[in-house]
């Protein structure tokens, strides 16, 4: 087996990218990239009908949007069929598989049989020794000769050594009839041909091992490192489903939740480093083991999941920032920003970012950046703005025509109007916050002033006089 990891992460398009799926991913990206490895990506698309370009293309997406890049072409299973089955055909030369010629009839048959006789319906074929030249000219699939006495050992970095006795394996179908490769042959194949060092998947795989291990053993090929991870369940302990709320990843992204935060709560869900809940990609990858991850399935909440983003967002840097609100605006189907409103919403990010835990919340926040004039009060920020208000507003002008346009001077130079006129702070900042913003909730006065700048707040100033005035 090669010294390089190599982990690979395999899905079907036949849907989005399930949260579930998006993990194994992620599991398997970390493994791979803290030590320096290779992670590639395989689509299982044998099934035709259920296959589509458009699933594939959301997968991609969703991975996109993790951040989560593989290396190398995104590989086609079912472009392999044709390796996959001359893998099956070498077995055959080698008498390590046979043909059998039994038919659906039959088998189903043996299977009443042995119901009714309380035996085991497990089909024995009664081809697996037949001499080939009493072979029919009939139909025929591909069987592997599965090991009839003792017990395969599952030895997995997750849930320990799991032993399967061999007479519980059947002889596995390995060519249908019309020649086309079952998945279990394609998948080790294309995981013995790909160089997949570690299968990192999850735990509902965990009984194909040991038939795709007959596979990697009668080809002598290395049987990879497993590590079958617990699938994620709903906050009831339930298996995760749509009536758990969103179940795609790019749903997320259309709900405002930054890919940080989502990847930081993934990596999370059913594998720990100690006590630490909030980490960085880097002390992800330099953390993530297989031993860290849990034996029982883990339980979604969006309660951790939006305390992380929040944090995310609190340290992210501005532009980066900026430019995730606005695709998550995009995803969201939300009209886009102009190039102003781009700018401001930057500008604004250091007093946005400390107390928004989705872009809504982020956005929200920043309205006051965001709108243009004349700005309609709503009906609580409206009640600031009267015949007091207004003399406040026009004597406060003046002031801020000389000051100095600093978070620092702009603090002194409020401070000292409301002192010269005894006033307290809070009623200049009611009225202020319903002229800047439009509104009785917004970030701080002096941040708002810092980012609009003189020219806007002074607008802003006479337009919400001359609505004190009229109102």
């Amino acid at each position: 087996m090669s010294d390089q990891v190599v982990t690979r992460f395999a899905p079907s398009p036949t849907g989005f990218l399930h949260i579930g799926g998006a993990r194994t991913a992620l599991f398997n990206w970390l493994y791979a990239r803290g030590r320096g490895g290779k992670f590639l990506l395989r689509i299982e698309d044998t099934d035709r009908e259920r296959s589509t370009p458009e699933a594939t293309a959301a997968i991609l997406q969703g991975m996109a949007w993790l951040g989560l890049d593989h290396d190398g072409e995104v590989i086609s299973q079912f472009e392999g069929a044709d390796r996959h089955a001359e893998v099956a055909l070498q077995l055959l030369a080698d008498g390590k598989a046979y043909k059998c010629f039994a038919t659906q009839d039959e088998i189903a048959a043996f299977r009443e049989q042995a119901r009714a006789e309380g035996a085991s319906t497990l089909f024995r074929s009664p081809w697996r020794d037949a001499d080939a030249t009493t072979h029919p000219d009939a139909p025929y699939v591909i069987r592997i000769k599965a090991p009839q006495e003792g017990a395969t050992v599952i030895r997995d970095q997750v849930q320990g050594d799991v032993t399967i006795r061999n007479e519980q394996l059947d002889d596995m179908v390995l060519l249908r009839s019309d020649g086309t490769p079952v998945y279990m042959l394609a998948v080790v194949v294309d995981d013995h041909d790909m160089g997949v060092t570690h299968v990192i998947r999850g735990d509902d795989h965990l009984n194909n091992a040991a038939r795709q291990m007959m596979i990697y053993e009668a080809m002598g090929w290395d049987v990879p490192v497993w590590a079958h991870i617990p699938l994620i369940h709903g906050p009831d302990g339930k298996k995760l489903s749509k009536r758990h709320g969103a179940l795609g990843a790019q749903e997320y992204q259309a709900m405002g939740y930054p890919a940080a935060g989502m990847r930081n709560y993934l990596a999370r869900l059913g594998w720990s480093h100690g006590d630490d809940e909030f980490f960085t990609d880097a002390q992800a990858r330099d953390w993530f083991d297989l031993d860290g991850i849990g034996k029982s399935p883990a339980r979604f909440d969006l309660k951790k999941l939006e305390n992380l983003c929040g944090q995310h967002i609190a340290i992210a840097d501005d532009a980066a920032l900026r430019q995730e609100a606005e695709a998550y605006l995009a995803a969201a189907e939300q009209p886009a920003l102009t190039q102003a409103q781009s700018t401001n919403l930057e500008r604004a990010m250091f007093c946005l970012k400390d107390r928004a835990r989705t872009f809504p919340e982020l956005i929200e926040k920043a309205e006051f950046a965001l709108t243009s004039r004349p700005i309609e009060p709503d009906q609580k920020a409206a009640k600031a703005l009267n015949s007091v208000s207004d003399g406040i507003l026009k004597d406060l002008t003046p002031h801020l025509q000389n000051a100095s346009w600093s978070r620092e001077s702009l603090e002194e130079s409020l401070s000292a109007f409301c002192e010269a006129r005894e006033l307290k702070f809070g009623k200049l900042a009611g009225p202020l916050r319903a002229a800047l913003a439009g509104r009785s909730v917004t970030p701080s006065v002096f941040d708002m002033m810092v980012v609009l700048g003189r020219e806007e707040v002074l607008a802003r100033l006479a337009d919400a006089a001359e609505l004190a005035r009229s109102s």
